[in-house]
Protein backbone atom coordinates (compact mmCIF):
# COMPACT_ATOMS: atom_id res chain seq x y z
CA UNK A 1 0.00 0.00 0.00
CA UNK A 2 1.77 3.65 -0.79
CA UNK A 3 -0.71 6.00 1.69
CA UNK A 4 0.87 8.72 -0.78
CA UNK A 5 -0.56 7.62 -4.01
CA UNK A 6 -4.02 6.93 -1.67
CA UNK A 7 -4.55 10.67 -0.10
CA UNK A 8 -3.65 12.17 -3.81
CA UNK A 9 -6.17 10.26 -5.09
CA UNK A 10 -8.37 11.52 -2.74
CA UNK A 11 -7.37 15.00 -3.55
CA UNK A 12 -7.76 14.46 -6.92
CA UNK A 13 -11.11 13.14 -6.99
CA UNK A 14 -12.47 16.25 -4.24
CA UNK A 15 -11.20 18.41 -7.21
CA UNK A 16 -12.97 16.49 -9.63
CA UNK A 17 -16.10 17.03 -7.52
CA UNK A 18 -15.55 20.42 -7.57
CA UNK A 19 -14.50 20.67 -11.15
CA UNK A 20 -17.92 19.11 -12.01
CA UNK A 21 -20.44 20.68 -9.86
CA UNK A 22 -18.90 24.49 -10.41
CA UNK A 23 -21.29 26.57 -12.14
CA UNK A 24 -24.18 23.88 -12.12
CA UNK A 25 -28.10 25.40 -11.62
CA UNK A 26 -30.08 23.99 -8.66
CA UNK A 27 -32.21 22.81 -11.81
CA UNK A 28 -29.42 20.83 -12.61
CA UNK A 29 -28.66 19.75 -9.50
CA UNK A 30 -32.05 18.45 -9.26
CA UNK A 31 -32.04 16.04 -11.98
CA UNK A 32 -31.66 12.57 -11.72
CA UNK A 33 -29.27 10.08 -12.65
CA UNK A 34 -28.97 6.22 -13.27
CA UNK A 35 -29.55 5.33 -9.60
CA UNK A 36 -33.11 6.96 -9.11
CA UNK A 37 -31.15 10.08 -7.22
CA UNK A 38 -30.66 13.18 -8.01
CA UNK A 39 -27.30 14.54 -8.11
CA UNK A 40 -27.31 16.83 -4.97
CA UNK A 41 -28.48 13.68 -3.12
CA UNK A 42 -25.76 11.52 -4.50
CA UNK A 43 -23.55 14.90 -3.40
CA UNK A 44 -24.91 14.61 0.05
CA UNK A 45 -24.78 10.60 0.17
CA UNK A 46 -20.95 11.17 -0.50
CA UNK A 47 -20.85 14.40 1.77
CA UNK A 48 -21.88 11.94 4.85
CA UNK A 49 -19.68 8.97 4.16
CA UNK A 50 -17.08 11.14 4.33
CA UNK A 51 -17.96 12.76 7.37
CA UNK A 52 -18.10 9.26 8.87
CA UNK A 53 -14.94 8.32 8.13
CA UNK A 54 -14.03 12.10 9.88
CA UNK A 55 -16.07 10.82 13.06
CA UNK A 56 -13.90 7.49 12.70
CA UNK A 57 -10.80 9.20 12.89
CA UNK A 58 -11.46 11.92 15.40
CA UNK A 59 -12.94 9.55 17.60
CA UNK A 60 -9.67 7.49 17.23
CA UNK A 61 -7.31 9.97 18.03
CA UNK A 62 -9.57 10.58 21.16
CA UNK A 63 -9.55 7.48 22.29
CA UNK A 64 -6.67 6.08 20.71
CA UNK A 65 -8.37 2.76 19.38
CA UNK A 66 -9.80 2.55 16.13
CA UNK A 67 -13.57 1.73 16.04
CA UNK A 68 -15.56 1.73 12.54
CA UNK A 69 -18.49 -0.73 12.71
CA UNK A 70 -19.61 -1.91 9.20
CA UNK A 71 -22.86 -0.55 8.43
CA UNK A 72 -25.40 -2.09 5.84
CA UNK A 73 -26.23 -0.66 2.44
CA UNK A 74 -29.72 -0.32 3.41
CA UNK A 75 -28.42 2.98 5.57
CA UNK A 76 -28.37 4.40 2.11
CA UNK A 77 -31.98 3.88 1.15
CA UNK A 78 -32.92 4.97 5.00
CA UNK A 79 -31.21 8.41 4.32
CA UNK A 80 -32.57 8.87 0.72
CA UNK A 81 -35.56 10.59 2.22
CA UNK A 82 -33.45 12.87 4.70
CA UNK A 83 -30.97 13.39 1.84
CA UNK A 84 -33.83 14.94 -0.56
CA UNK A 85 -34.26 17.55 1.75
CA UNK A 86 -31.38 19.45 1.83
CA UNK A 87 -31.37 21.97 -0.85
CA UNK A 88 -29.08 21.26 -3.71
CA UNK A 89 -26.40 23.85 -3.74
CA UNK A 90 -25.86 22.98 0.07
CA UNK A 91 -25.66 19.15 -0.55
CA UNK A 92 -22.98 20.44 -2.99
CA UNK A 93 -21.24 22.76 -1.06
CA UNK A 94 -21.03 19.68 1.82
CA UNK A 95 -19.65 17.31 0.04
CA UNK A 96 -17.18 19.48 -1.95
CA UNK A 97 -16.36 20.74 1.98
CA UNK A 98 -16.57 17.80 3.58
CA UNK A 99 -14.31 16.05 1.08
CA UNK A 100 -11.82 18.46 1.78
CA UNK A 101 -11.71 18.44 5.40
CA UNK A 102 -11.00 14.95 4.98
CA UNK A 103 -8.42 14.49 2.67
CA UNK A 104 -6.79 16.78 4.98
CA UNK A 105 -7.47 14.83 8.25
CA UNK A 106 -6.49 11.81 6.46
CA UNK A 107 -3.09 13.58 4.96
CA UNK A 108 -2.13 14.85 8.67
CA UNK A 109 -3.15 10.83 10.28
CA UNK A 110 -0.62 9.01 12.34
CA UNK A 111 0.62 5.92 9.77
CA UNK A 112 -0.46 3.72 12.34
CA UNK A 113 -3.77 4.82 12.49
CA UNK A 114 -4.05 4.71 8.54
CA UNK A 115 -2.70 1.04 8.65
CA UNK A 116 -5.44 0.22 11.24
CA UNK A 117 -8.33 1.97 8.72
CA UNK A 118 -6.81 0.20 6.04
CA UNK A 119 -7.11 -3.40 7.54
CA UNK A 120 -10.73 -2.83 9.54
CA UNK A 121 -11.84 -1.55 5.75
CA UNK A 122 -9.65 0.02 3.05
CA UNK A 123 -12.85 2.23 1.99
CA UNK A 124 -12.09 4.45 4.92
CA UNK A 125 -9.03 5.85 3.47
CA UNK A 126 -9.19 5.24 -0.15
CA UNK A 127 -12.43 7.83 -0.44
CA UNK A 128 -11.31 8.51 -4.33
CA UNK A 129 -12.97 4.94 -5.52
CA UNK A 130 -16.26 5.68 -3.69
CA UNK A 131 -16.19 9.52 -4.91
CA UNK A 132 -14.90 8.71 -8.26
CA UNK A 133 -17.54 6.06 -8.87
CA UNK A 134 -20.84 8.99 -8.29
CA UNK A 135 -18.66 11.25 -10.27
CA UNK A 136 -19.00 9.57 -12.97
CA UNK A 137 -22.89 9.13 -12.92
CA UNK A 138 -23.05 12.80 -12.54
CA UNK A 139 -20.36 13.12 -15.76
CA UNK A 140 -22.46 10.93 -17.66
CA UNK A 141 -25.97 12.33 -16.83
CA UNK A 142 -24.41 15.85 -17.54
CA UNK A 143 -23.19 15.20 -20.83
CA UNK A 144 -26.03 13.52 -21.85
Amino acid sequence: MNTQIILKSNRKSTERMQQIIHGLSEEELSKAIGNNWSISVTLAHLAFWDQRVIHVIETAKKNNVLNAPLFDDQLNDILAPILEAIPPAEAARMAVNIAGTLDKLLEECAPELINQMMVVNNRLVERSHHRNGHLAEIESMIKG
